[in-house]
């Protein structure tokens, strides 16, 4: 255990320049005293580690040292393969890139090691879109790609939703993510950060000018706090409806993950018929009327009074369509 972690705090240390022994703990989740026990232990081993002292101070290694000594485990081989995504690294232009970087690697391990990551690839697979959802062409991406990986601003045409639906942005883009299929950039425009489908860019041309990319910015923790905005804040109203049970249970396999959820953490309990009430949020009247409309007969809505004068409406129409068989 004490020789692999030796080897990931010389590693830290050679990928990362200098790092102070509280940053050396918290990578290595150990406390500091063990970081100055490790260090020794490396001094002691012939490693080149020294400590600088003074408030921008810390571990490093000497100049130019490096060492090719990986101690990868077996484990650590399989993570790797399974990590690889051919789908998403074609569309960035990188599908031979990525496939010449696994030839290499396997080639220079052991033979075990190289069998397991082909074993891997034999056993699991990565298929990133949705269900009955088609990939959304994203013509655009690998230029994009580029420009993020070279600091360089884009001007786009963009297709948003609201009006004008056309619309030209210089945009300082900071990453990309894929998203259940989808492609987003992440990027500033008049420093504001936002986010833009990659698929509703119409042209794009990359600018010499570098980037404004913000100290210390997260590409992960930034989309996290998007998404939870965008979870929080789309579902602007409410719906009170009296459902069946097994309409409940069936919420989560026809409903967005945050409806269903706030829809059962609110559920009342069933009376005798197997009817309860429950409150479902929703983003408007008609989206509450198209995505309750998957439950059928199952759910009822009491309120608001325009939602159920929508489904009142529905109900004639079909009523209209699909009389009563005979007796």
């Amino acid at each position: 255990m004490r020789a692999s972690r030796l080897v990931s705090l010389l590693l830290f240390l050679q990928t990362r320049g200098r790092m102070t022994a509280q940053e050396l703990a918290d990578a290595l989740e150990v406390s500091v005293r063990t970081v100055y026990r490790d260090v020794e232990a490396l001094g002691a081993s012939g490693v080149p580690v020294y400590a600088e002292r003074g408030p921008a101070g810390g571990y490093r290694l000497l100049d130019g040292y490096r060492t090719r000594l990986t101690g990868m485990t077996p484990a650590e081989v399989e993570a790797l393969f399974l990590a690889g995504m051919p789908g998403p690294a074609a569309e960035l232009g990188l599908g031979s890139v990525l496939a010449a970087a696994e030839l290499k690697m396997r080639a220079a391990l052991p033979a075990e090691l190289s069998d397991r990551g082909g074993r891997i690839r034999q056993r699991f697979h990565l298929d990133a879109p949705t269900w009955f959802r088609e990939p959304e062409p994203t013509p655009h991406l690998p230029a994009l790609a580029e420009a993020v990986w070279s600091d360089r601003r884009v001007r786009v045409r963009y297709r948003r939703w609201r009006a004008p639906r056309e619309v030209s942005r210089v945009l300082d883009p900071f990453g990309l993510v894929l998203k259940a299929g989808r492609w987003y950039l992440v990027a500033a425009v008049d420093g504001a950060v936002r986010t833009y489908r990659v698929g509703a860019i119409l042209e794009l041309v990359t600018l010499d000018e570098p980037v404004h990319r913000p100290d210390g910015f997260d590409l992960a923790r930034c989309w996290r706090e998007h998404a939870d905005r965008y979870e929080q804040g789309v579902y602007r109203a409410q719906a009170r409806v009296r459902m069946t049970a097994a309409a409940l249970e069936l919420m989560p396999f026809v409903f967005p993950p945050a409806m269903s959820r706030a829809a059962r953490s609110a559920a009342g309990e069933p009376d005798a018929a197997g009817w309860l009430l429950t409150t479902v949020p929703i983003e408007s009247v008609k989206h509450g009327h198209i995505e309750l409309l998957k439950l059928g007969a199952e759910v009822e809505v009491i309120d608001p009074p325009e939602l159920r004068e929508r489904f009142t409406a529905t109900a004639h129409r079909l009523a209209a369509l699909y009389p009563a068989p005979p007796q």
